[in-house]
């Protein structure tokens, strides 16, 4: 006996901000291969033929493939309108998933050879993001985000520079890559400058290592959202702490599940997080190497976690609140949650 069908909203019309998106990471796959044949860059099947490609960091073999595969798919952006490209389609998609707001994270040491030094860099980002904020409506901000496996010096580097852009489209100071490569502890002078200039402090922690990393992001980086965080979970005592601070936890179920974190989407501890009352942002992470974008994951959230409406209600005001975004951007997207949740619901499931 066929089941009946369960109505809900749809999730394209939610409208909420995304956290965790990482410039490269945000490219159109159809972008990717264009940009490649352009400028004569090979890429490996598992960028063409086989994507989105099989993925798994949970050891140093996995991670390095999928830095590798990163960084071949970075390499096509070679002239400025490539970069303006990217941040112009990833507007698009953001504004066809109901995302009103987007921090999207770069570290520009890996781009600055191409277009002339760091500053020269972040000048072309921050331009390119004004002219995509201008053409779909998408509010933009940026973080800069250091490397961990590179010298702590050179994290104090751009912290000076994303301190020099503060008050403006930069909102927040990141820490990124493999975090059994680079202790939190090591980058606390880097993201001590970034505070002073009143940048949010986003490092990843809690994503390859356990507690101990979201720890080290918590009491050392003083963070106000932690990228992942998921391994948070494993310590009860922790966890009541990132509540109790208002910490919000950029959680991305389809990463976890391509990088082998969990087994599956199922297995994300997204439930127990929001049970426990943790603030929680989904995110997309790197749509170009794991094939799906910030929908998708309110969707897992809904099919493999039984988040009801409300609840993902809830989560999409957790991106609006834990985001930089200006006043009356998080009025109007607040109001307009509640309006979403108040329409009748008309999307048809088939309850399992």
């Amino acid at each position: 006996m066929e089941a009946d069908p369960v109505f809900t909203r749809p999730i394209r019309t939610l409208p909420k901000a995304h956290l965790h998106l990482h410039f490269t990471g945000s490219m159109r796959h159809s972008t990717l291969v264009e940009l490649a044949e352009r400028h004569r860059v090979h890429l490996p099947d598992a960028l063409v033929e086989d994507w989105p490609p099989r993925l798994r960091a949970t050891d140093e073999r996995g991670w390095f493939r999928f830095q590798r595969l990163y960084d071949i798919a970075r390499s096509v952006l070679r002239e400025p309108d490539d970069v303006r490209r990217l941040l112009r389609e990833a507007a698009e998609d953001e504004a066809a998933e109901g995302s009103g707001w987007l921090e999207i994270q770069v570290d520009p040491s890996g781009y600055a050879g191409r277009f002339g030094g760091l500053t020269p860099t972040v000048e072309l980002v921050l331009s390119a993001a004004e002219e995509a904020e201008t053409a779909t409506g998408v509010g933009i901000g940026i973080v800069i985000a250091a490397n961990r496996t590179r010298h702590p010096l050179d994290a104090k580097t751009l912290a000076r520079l994303a301190a020099g852009y503060a008050g403006s489209r930069v909102v927040g100071f990141g820490l990124s890559n493999d975090e059994r490569r680079g202790r939190a502890y090591d980058f606390e002078g880097a993201f001590r400058i970034a505070r002073r200039a009143g940048l949010l402090s986003t490092p990843h922690g809690g994503e390859l290592r356990g507690p101990g990393s979201v720890r080290e992001c918590l009491d050392v980086l003083r963070a106000d959202r932690i990228g992942h965080g998921v391994r948070a979970v494993e310590d009860p005592a922790l966890l009541d702490r990132i509540v109790e601070r208002g910490v919000t936890l950029e959680v991305c179920p389809a990463s976890n599940v391509s990088l082998g974190v969990a087994r599956s989407a199922a297995e994300v501890p997204l439930r127990a997080l929001f049970e426990a009352g943790a603030r929680l942002a989904l995110g997309a992470d790197d749509p170009l190497l794991f094939g799906s974008r910030l929908a998708r994951q309110y969707e897992l959230a809904r099919t493999e976690h039984g988040f009801t409406d409300a609840e993902l209600a809830t989560l999409a005001r957790a991106s609006i609140e834990g985001s930089a975004a200006p006043t009356n951007v998080r009025k109007q997207l607040l109001g307009d949650i509640d309006t979403w949740l108040t329409a009748p619901p008309t999307h048809a499931v088939t309850a399992a």
